[in-house]
């Protein structure tokens, strides 16, 4: 929490904001990973990782969430990995970077012009998979920051980045319901 409050000091929009999100974002993680067991996952890892996930917004100009920064938010991604690298946390900056949709490759990010370092941002540890997934299910917008989205709003919102992108979704879906992999 003391690294959540340094960048999103208690009392301000982007704190409140944000703080219901990583709570939103964190229970479902954890759910998931209570349900695959501490053989297949890291659940403290997990936990921290998928509350610490979005620390990067900060860099952003987001000022719907109280951010004004000057980056696109895109871009919170990477930028979440160097605050945490820089605090010590190098697994947890990997969440932050990876954590995007169902992830962005080097070719995506080149082919598409984002504004972003040309690198894979894919999620490699199933730990990365599972914050990455629950965070799909939850908007930082303040009218929607309550509502869980439903798997087809999910599917939807995927779906106008590419049909991988929902294929994926879905083999994580299925495994993370049943616990069994695809």
């Amino acid at each position: 929490m003391r690294i959540f409050n340094t960048y999103y000091p208690p009392g301000t929009k982007a704190h409140d904001i944000l703080l219901g999100h990583s709570h939103k974002v964190t229970e479902k993680a954890g759910l998931i990973a209570e349900k695959l067991g501490s053989s297949r996952v890291n659940l403290k890892f997990v936990q921290e990782a998928a509350f610490l996930h979005d620390i990067g917004i900060c860099r952003t100009h987001a000022p719907e969430l109280g951010c004004h920064g000057d980056l696109p938010y895109l871009a919170h991604g990477y930028k979440g990995r160097e605050i945490l690298e820089e605090e010590g946390f190098p697994r947890h900056a990997l969440v932050c970077e990876r954590h995007i949709g169902v992830g962005l490759t080097a070719r995506e990010i080149a082919r598409d012009k984002l504004p972003l370092p040309v690198r894979n941002m894919v999620p490699k540890t199933l730990e990365e998979e599972i914050v990455a997934y629950a965070d799909l299910f939850f908007s930082k917008n303040p009218l929607e920051n309550d509502e869980e989205r439903s798997v087809e709003a999910v599917r939807q919102s995927l779906e106008r980045f590419g049909r991988d992108k929902v294929i994926v979704f879905d083999q994580w879906h299925r495994y993370f319901s049943t616990g069994v992999p695809v």
